[in-house]
């Protein structure tokens, strides 16, 4: 599927558009009520919408592809650089150079195409480095021995002429260079780079091939790999495959990957951000920690959003929950959640974050507990934006 080819509808997240009957089959219609209910809100033509479609994305945004040469767009409410600028510090990016020239994109797709690009070109420099590698155990009937005998199995079947083994391989084929090629392979499945870097992808991915076993990988995979001096290089590789993989939807249940979605959850993005730009701007008094699991009972837990320590103390000094949404006020149920999650703690301050001024913001007294609203924004220079925030909250 050709992107210059299709039909695109564009949409702008929590905004609602308004389309004609004619513009959307019935059956498209279905495809995204069934798919994306997630990510959209959709009404079909009836009385109430004047027989209209009525959709709206709610804090998604990206490419959505549908049958009949059609897809939807949705555009972030932030300007694209701060969405940048956000995928950087969320995706632990910031400090890498390259980065620079893709502030220049007016686009998520062209973002996503030269991304994809520049993790091609690193694998192609790995690859004429030489691949990690490391040793895996392995036991296996040889007619010959190596490592380590079996010495039981020997004298109980004196009759089997191959020897059972246990002896350490060299080899390249393991998670820190799967997950490349897992990702290679999803990123060529979703046709949404350029022919030029479609190239590259597809190149990139045979290249590996014949060396990696294709294995299914999730974005939280790359979480539990270690690095040395030997592999310190694939940290980057793997941030970006972490970009991919949680952003790349392969929701056709068929197996028909003609086209994949690419949507960004603006929420968890923004979560993320806020919790990495922390991390980096705080007061060294404090130190932050990431959705912390608070067990209640047995079977009842839950996950506080972002929660920041007193290192002297060791205790909690502040718990923030993000909210990316744009109400009047904070709702009595988000206030209950954050009051909640601050009696489990023993924690006196809670703040809800949001990324636009609310009209009426609270600064109250919930018992012992002091709740307030804060605004961490996205509209403008975003580092200075953060000082304004963790000015406010630390006052």
């Amino acid at each position: 599927m050709n992107l210059e080819k299709i039909k695109i509808i564009e949409l702008t997240e929590y905004r609602k558009k308004v389309l004609q009957t004619n513009e959307i089959d019935e059956s498209v219609g279905i495809e995204l009520y069934q798919k994306y209910k997630k990510q959209l809100d959709i009404e079909f033509p009836n009385y109430k919408t004047d027989y209209q479609w009525q959709i709206k994305a709610k804090g998604w945004v990206g490419y959505i592809p549908l049958r009949n040469e059609l897809a939807l767009k949705i555009n972030p409410k932030v300007p694209i650089k701060n969405l940048f600028f956000m995928l950087e510090y969320a995706y632990n990016l910031k400090s890498f150079n390259f980065l620079i020239g893709l502030m220049n994109c007016d686009s998520l797709q062209g973002f996503y195409n030269n991304l994809a690009d520049i993790l091609a070109q690193l694998i192609f420099k790995r690859l004429r480095k030489g691949l990690y590698s490391s040793y895996l155990s392995k036991t296996q009937q040889l007619p010959y021995v190596r490592g380590r005998l079996d010495i039981l199995e020997t004298i109980e079947k004196p009759w089997n002429l191959k020897l059972k083994c246990h002896y350490q391989e060299q080899t390249a084929n393991i998670k820190d260079n799967q997950i490349l090629l897992w990702t290679l392979f999803i990123i060529s499945r979703n046709n949404s780079c350029s022919e030029k870097v479609s190239t590259i992808i597809r190149k990139a991915y045979h290249t590996l091939q014949p060396l990696i076993t294709l294995k299914y990988f999730s974005p939280s995979d790359y979480i539990k790999l270690k690095y040395n001096r030997l592999n310190e290089d694939y940290r980057l590789l793997h941030y970006l495959c972490r970009f991919f993989l949680e952003n790349t939807t392969p929701v056709n249940q068929d197996g028909n990957y003609k086209m994949l979605p690419f949507l960004v959850n603006m929420a968890s993005l923004y979560e993320l951000f806020i919790a990495e730009w922390l991390k980096l701007n705080l007061p060294t008094n404090l130190i932050i920690k990431y959705q912390e699991r608070v067990n209640i009972t047995k079977h009842l837990n839950f996950q506080i959003d972002l929660l920041l320590y007193d290192i002297s103390t060791a205790k909690p000094r502040y718990i923030l929950d993000t909210k990316y949404k744009t109400p009047h006020s904070p709702s009595a149920d988000d206030v209950a959640q954050v009051v909640a999650y601050a009696v489990s703690k023993n924690c006196s301050e809670v703040i809800l974050i949001y990324p636009s001024a609310l009209t009426h913001p609270l600064d109250e007294l919930v018992g012992n507990i002091r709740v307030r609203s804060l605004t961490f924004f996205l509209d403008n220079n975003l580092e200075e934006a953060g000082k304004r925030f963790l000015k406010q909250l630390l006052s």
